[in-house]
């Protein structure tokens, strides 16, 4: 088959993801602009002047902050396009690699593993024709993120050469994931191993960015090696390189390549790396729906645990850093202490947020398997039995539960050893570990109305999503946005004061757990009255 064959149809392959996708590709391009012209918006009201934006350049001139920020170029004249730099971009770059990764998912190994692109393949389609098109579409979103976020920063009057650097940037990242993508289908014959093989990487990419940036300023060998560094590495509205941005270039062109070998080295529907055989006949444990879902996702908890605890370890010992900077800065020792916050529970408060977060993506993805499973008709099976509904309802919200309990207790774990290897007591570990585990509840919110969407109409799950992002851009961003107590109260994180653990409030968390549980309830009876979907 010449080249020009294999990409057959590959016009018509693009225009039918784009009505498939007309809904879900809006919803993640605007999201990401609007969070950027947020930023614009609040951030000059918040700072308005260079003295108010050099304390917080003193605030960000910190390993910790490093960490979870990006290298601080630009922190001696923290202009607005360098705070946006610096403190945003890192965290709109992240939305577009994700968007990227389920784009070329969703448009090429779910449809095999479906079943339906051995259907399309048996007509006038060339072999790369799908891969071709979902990068295009790829190339259509990011596109559309990069105009959107550059025109956002437009509105604050900021240089449109920088501006337009960050756009691109962003897009550019999130096109270099896409090409990673392309990569992790060819390896697994399922949709979800691969984009959390896809996943793993952007997790890697943020930790090799973290550590190198706080290694060195401006970061080291390691940060250039994270494609999450390259938009920032630019050093737009400080001293604006392009060249950083062509490395995202470079990475796309290598792994498509890599990623259309790899293609014809394997049958249509299956993986390169082949599935391990398992026993000739099935552990009592798989005789329950609980054990059945555990088994079906028990590498993605071990995978998410492992990567929780490497990045808490690291986290936790950057809490002396906290003490000494608070010790040299009397500004920022009033910031820190702003609502009578230790530093330090602050700091321990503020990585308890944070990894709650990332927790309540995984009680998201967890509990999206139920979707997954009535699409493939595993439910249907299962229902054919003597299993009921709810049995089959609660037993995998059961799982989702216990896990995000491990992953909580885990992260808690990580950041108080981190904490103990300085000047922390060993009762720390306790202690930050319980007040991680108080976010229990608000994960379990998250996760109770994603099963409650599942239980009204599958497509809707999905939705739960929104949830989350509002909950990681007004929880890590809330504070530095000055916004009003409503707007951070929408979120179920808000109601968590994890640190000290003397202030621990009860009541919310009650109310929080009561709602989880109608929430639910609610799903449970909706999954019960409702028709079963299957592909």
């Amino acid at each position: 088959m010449s080249d020009r064959e294999s990409l057959t149809a590959t016009g018509t392959l693009v225009r039918f993801a784009l009505r498939r996708d007309r809904v879900k590709l809006p919803i993640w391009i605007v999201a990401i602009g609007l969070g950027m012209l947020y930023a614009v918006s609040a951030l000059p009201t918040v700072y308005a002047t260079p003295a108010e934006r050099q304390v917080r350049a003193e605030l960000m001139d910190s390993p910790a902050a490093t960490m979870m920020s990006g290298p601080g170029y630009g922190l001696d004249n923290y202009t607005l396009g360098a705070m946006i730099t610096n403190e945003m971009v890192l965290y709109l770059a992240i939305p577009a690699a994700m968007m990227s990764i389920f784009l070329i998912t969703r448009h090429t190994r779910a449809e095999e593993e479906t079943g339906r692109a051995e259907l399309i393949r048996s007509t006038v389609v060339g072999r790369h024709a799908a891969t071709t098109a979902a990068l295009l579409v790829a190339v259509i979103a990011n596109t559309g993120v990069a105009l959107l976020t550059a025109l956002a920063m437009l509105t604050g009057d900021l240089s449109a050469a920088d501006s337009f650097a960050v756009g691109i940037g962003i897009g550019l990242t999130g096109l270099a994931f896409a090409g990673i993508a392309t990569v992790t289908t060819q390896l697994t014959e399922h949709s979800r191993a691969a984009s959390s093989l896809a996943m793993a990487v952007v997790g890697a990419a943020f930790l090799l960015r973290a550590i190198g940036d706080v290694s060195q300023p401006g970061g080291n060998f390691l940060s250039w090696l994270s494609p999450l560094a390259w938009v920032q590495q630019a050093r737009p509205f400080v001293e604006l390189r392009w060249w950083p941005l062509l490395l995202s270039v470079a990475v796309l062109a290598i792994t498509v390549a890599l990623g259309y070998f790899l293609s014809v080295r394997r049958d249509v529907g299956a993986g390169l790396v082949p599935p391990r055989l398992g026993r000739a006949d099935a552990a009592p444990s798989l005789s329950t729906p609980f054990g059945l879902a555990v088994r079906q996702q028990r590498t993605a908890l071990i995978g998410w645990a492992a990567g929780l605890f490497i990045f808490a370890v690291p986290s936790g010992s950057l809490s002396d850093s906290v003490t000494e900077a608070v010790a040299d800065n009397p500004q920022m020792g009033e910031i820190f202490t702003a609502n009578g916050q230790d530093p330090l529970d602050a700091f321990y408060a503020t990585m308890a947020l944070f990894f709650a977060l990332l927790v309540g993506a995984f009680a998201v993805t967890s509990v999206l398997r139920l979707r997954s499973e009535e699409r493939t008709g595993h439910t249907e099976a299962a229902l054919a039995t003597s299993v009921s509904r709810a049995r089959w309802y609660f037993s995998w919200l059961g799982y989702t539960t216990l896990a995000s309990a491990v992953l909580l207790a885990i992260s808690g774990l990580g950041v108080g050893l981190g904490a103990a290897t300085g000047d922390a007591g060993a009762g720390t570990i306790a202690e930050v570990t319980i007040g991680t585990l108080a976010f229990l509840p608000a994960v379990l919110v998250v996760a109770a109305l994603t099963a409650a969407l599942f239980g009204v109409r599958p497509a809707l799950s999905t939705l739960a999503w929104i949830v989350v992002a509002y909950a990681v851009f007004f929880g890590m961003f809330g504070a530095l946005l000055e916004l009003p107590g409503w707007v951070t109260d929408l979120s179920p994180f808000a109601h968590t004061t994890a640190m000290p653990l003397a202030d621990l409030p009860v009541t919310p968390l009650v109310v929080l757990a009561v709602l989880a549980t109608a929430l639910a309830l609610a799903g449970s009876t909706s999954f019960r009255h409702r028709d079963l979907e299957s592909t």
